[in-house]
C-alpha cells in the first residue's frame, strides 16, 4: 500500500498536478514592501509638520506686532489724553506719575482685550470675519479711546481738586462742571478716535485674513 501511494504521487508530480505554492523569500539586508514604504512616509510627515510649524510661527509673529501696534496707539491716545485735560485742569503736578499710568494701563488692556476677544477666538474657530473686524474695531474705541479719556480725566480732576487748580464746582452739578470746562480741548481726542477705529478694522481684517491662509495651506500639505 505504501508503495503504491508513493507511486501513485510521482506520477502526479510528473504530470504536472498539484498545489503549486510560492513562499516569498528575502535575501539578507533586503528589506520588506511596508518597511520600506514606512521609511518613505516618515520623511514625509516630518517635512508636513515642519511646514506647519513654520506656518504657525510667522502667524504668531505677525499677530504679536499687530498686538502690540495696537497697544502702543492706545499708550499714545492715553499721553495725548493726559495733556489735554493737565492742560484744562492747570494741573502741573505728579507729572511723571500720571503719564506713566496714562501709557501703560491703555497699552496692557488693550493687548489682554485683544488676545481673549479676538486672537483666542479665532485659534477656536467660534468667530467669523465680520464679528472679528467688530471686535477690533471695539476694542480700539473702549480700551484705546473711552477708556484712557476717562482715567485721565478722573486723575487729573483729583489733582485739581486736591491743589485747588481750577475753581471748586457747584454742589450736585460736579461732572457737568468739569465737561463744561474742557470741552472744547476734548474734542481733539476725535482725532484718536478715529485712528483707532480705522487700524482696528484693518488689524481684524489682517489678521483674519492670515489665519485662514494658513489653515488653508495647512490642510493643503495634509
Amino acid at each position: 500500500m505504501a508503495a503504491l501511494g508513493r507511486e501513485a504521487g510521482e506520477d502526479l508530480r510528473a504530470a504536472g498536478v498539484g498545489p503549486d505554492i510560492k513562499v516569498p523569500t528575502y535575501t539578507h539586508g533586503q528589506s520588506s514592501p511596508s518597511l520600506g514604504d514606512a521609511k518613505l512616509r516618515k520623511p514625509l510627515v516630518i517635512e508636513i509638520i515642519e511646514k506647519k510649524f513654520e506656518y504657525l510661527s510667522k502667524e504668531k509673529t505677525l499677530n504679536i506686532y499687530g498686538t502690540v501696534t495696537f497697544g502702543t496707539t492706545a499708550g499714545i491716545s492715553g499721553i495725548l489724553a493726559n495733556f489735554i485735560f493737565r492742560h484744562c485742569f492747570k494741573v502741573k503736578f505728579d507729572t511723571l506719575k500720571t503719564y506713566a499710568s496714562l501709557t501703560t494701563l491703555p497699552f496692557l488692556s488693550t493687548i489682554v482685550s485683544y488676545k481673549l476677544l479676538v486672537t483666542d477666538a479665532l485659534y477656536s474657530g467660534k468667530i467669523s470675519q465680520e464679528n472679528c473686524v467688530l471686535r477690533s474695531s471695539l476694542i480700539g474705541i473702549v480700551c484705546g479711546i473711552l477708556y484712557p479719556t476717562a482715567l485721565a480725566f478722573s486723575k487729573n480732576g483729583r489733582l485739581a481738586v486736591k491743589y485747588h487748580t481750577v475753581p471748586l464746582p457747584p454742589k450736585g452739578r460736579v461732572l457737568l462742571y468739569w465737561l463744561l470746562l474742557c470741552q472744547t480741548e476734548i474734542k481733539a481726542m476725535m482725532l484718536p478716535l478715529i485712528l483707532q477705529t480705522a487700524f482696528g478694522i484693518f488689524l481684524g481684517l489682517q489678521h483674519y485674513a492670515m489665519f485662514e491662509s494658513t489653515l488653508e495651506k495647512t490642510v493643503h500639505e495634509d
